[in-house]
């Protein structure tokens, strides 16, 4: 038998769409997930400037170090060694997960235009 596969998902959820919901109801929920994509992207930037400054701060220390501005500190170096790494690994995955949150964004909207392409909207203010 081969190895378990994780599943990571909501079982007992409604489904996305149902048949009989209506398209205005699907641009509540599509509306709904953007706003959560949002929330999620706007983590990840937050995430990706903190990987960021571990990254320059171990570089800063260990450029310091290299020179001789500052003395030699195992403790130091350690802290600044896996500041880059850590830094570079959390950059990494963030920029990996902020890819697929994009482009679940642009499915979305793209769901939801072509609802509101369905819809059979009048211009107020025409007079017939």
């Amino acid at each position: 038998m081969g190895p378990d596969i994780m599943k990571i998902g909501a079982e007992n959820a409604l489904p996305f769409e149902t048949a009989d919901d209506s398209p205005r109801d699907q641009i509540v929920r599509l509306e709904s997930r953007l706003e959560e994509l949002a929330e999620a992207l706007a983590r990840c930037r937050k995430i990706k400037l903190m990987s960021q400054i571990a990254i320059g701060a171990g570089s800063i220390w260990l450029l310091a170090w290299t020179i001789g501005i500052v003395g030699s500190n195992p403790i130091a170096m350690m802290a600044a060694i896996s500041g880059v790494i850590g830094g570079t690994v959390m950059y990494g995955s963030n920029i990996t997960t902020s890819r697929e949150i994009d482009f679940a964004m642009n499915e979305a909207e793209a769901q939801r235009a072509a609802l509101i392409g369905t819809l059979d909207l009048r211009v107020v203010g025409e007079l017939e």
